[in-house]
């Protein structure tokens, strides 16, 4: 493994993109501003590596922020999107593709019944919140401290992801007005979701969350916390909707809910779905979704929603982990991650704890477990941040945030694996 020797044209980009983009970014998370310095400019990935603009080559462990489970450019994901555009790049108009890929999810989510095609998870998680209010008829939202369900003005508040990284839980320009029909729970606390729903009894639309949090870490639910969830949600007449948005064909076939055996009203999708092109949906039981327009009368649309090359990569990703399921492999090369770092952090008397579920991982700079935002948010982030550069020296790009999951790909190698062992032994004996 090569260590870094110059990153100095990636300094260069960013001071240009600085003067043409706010904060010289697309996305917030991508700014490292949880880490402080400049962020890595990169021009090119091939399996699980990235390369950026000035040579250097990393072992990578976002892969997108998920959707790259089967490694960059993966061949049948990158002939999909090639014939795809020799037909067209957009039609605004059906396509037989879009049915491919509405059978494929409907296989293999045990929620779905029916689905919508979006151009992204944020869009997913709008739309099925907007859904659930229509279908119920009530106002009332509940979410969690640390989840994140994209900038959706309603659910951006307490949430996780860059808003959590940089400290600002509420951002401005989301309205009293629009924030007001949510209510913000601990997760993993059913004692508190059941005094919310005695307080607000037949008043709360749905209750959404992450299955698997990715986004104040990797964080799982306990199963009395899922019990209840249920129980809870189908006695009140309140609709349980899974953002499996990062999870979703990440940690199964049938993402988190065929893990854990809770099957929700509605499920959000996206990164895996759309194999790495910008794409998501949402869907759920067929009484449910039949109520979106034009079928129903909830509001939903979008020129680019099912386009012909997003769903075309999507229908290769997903024949892909369908036929030649990947995921006992990825469970025994995450775990040799997990060991590796786990056994590098105490010998040298590293306080830290690991949250795992598949191939979804985060190492948390604390001695106790995490399993909330509450808890989450004691991690040592300044160790995090050295860990970070450390291993960014080494060859090993990991998420720039500690309240970010790392993820390992399929092709990923025994010796990438051991490589950033190596890598986070030289960091923490240096500490």
């Amino acid at each position: 493994m090569s260590k870094v020797l110059s990153r100095e044209q990636s300094k260069i980009e960013f001071a240009r993109a600085k003067q043409l983009m706010p904060g010289g970014v697309n996305s917030a998370a991508r700014a490292f501003g949880a880490v402080g310095g400049d962020p890595v400019v990169f021009q090119a990935g091939d399996g699980a590596y990235l390369t950026d603009i000035d040579g250097n080559q990393y072992i990578d462990y976002i892969g997108s922020w998920g959707p790259m489970i089967l490694g960059h450019q993966f061949p049948p994901v990158k002939e999909a999107v090639h014939a795809a555009v020799e037909r067209g790049t957009s039609f605004g108009a059906p396509t037989v593709a879009e049915n491919e890929l509405a059978e494929l999810i409907i296989e293999a989510v045990p929620s779905v019944e029916m689905v919508r095609l979006v151009n992204s998870g944020t869009e997913a998680t709008m739309s099925a919140i907007r859904l659930a209010r229509g279908y119920t008829g009530r106002d009332l939202v509940v979410k969690f401290s640390g989840n994140y369900h994209g900038h959706v003005d309603s659910l951006l508040v307490a949430a996780g992801s860059a808003a959590a990284t940089l400290a600002v839980p509420n951002s401005p320009g989301v309205t009293t007005g629009t924030s007001k029909d949510t209510l913000i729970l601990e997760y993993n606390d059913p004692q508190g979701l059941e005094q919310a729903f005695k307080q607000h009894a037949g008043k709360i639309a749905a209750v959404i969350l992450e299955p698997v949090c990715g986004n104040m870490g990797c964080v799982t639910p306990t199963a009395e916390f899922l019990k209840s969830l249920r129980e809870i949600t189908r006695n009140d007449g309140a609709l349980l909707v899974f953002d499996e948005v990062m999870c979703g064909f990440r940690v199964a076939l049938g993402g988190a809910q065929s893990l854990f055996g809770v099957t929700p009203d509605l499920t959000t999708l996206g990164k895996i779905v759309g194999g790495g092109l910008p794409l998501g949906a949402f869907g759920g039981k067929r009484d449910i979704m039949e109520h979106v327009l034009p079928a129903g009368k909830v509001f939903q649309a979008g020129t680019l929603s099912g386009n012909p090359i997003a769903t075309a990569a999507g229908i290769a990703m997903l024949t892909a982990l369908r036929d030649t399921p990947p995921y006992q492999r990825l469970e025994e090369i995450s775990q040799r991650l997990e060991n590796g770092l786990a056994d590098a952090a105490s010998s040298a008397g590293v306080e830290h704890s690991i949250n795992r579920v598949g191939s979804m991982m985060t190492l948390f700079f604390c001695k106790d477990p995490v399993t909330s935002w509450n808890s989450a948010s004691k991690c040592d982030t300044d160790k995090f941040s050295k860990y970070f550069w450390g291993l960014i020296e080494r060859g090993v790009y990991m998420p720039c945030s500690q309240f970010e999951a790392l993820f390992i790909s399929n092709s990923h190698t025994e010796q990438d694996i051991d490589d950033t062992i190596s890598a986070a032994k030289e960091v923490f004996s240096q500490w």
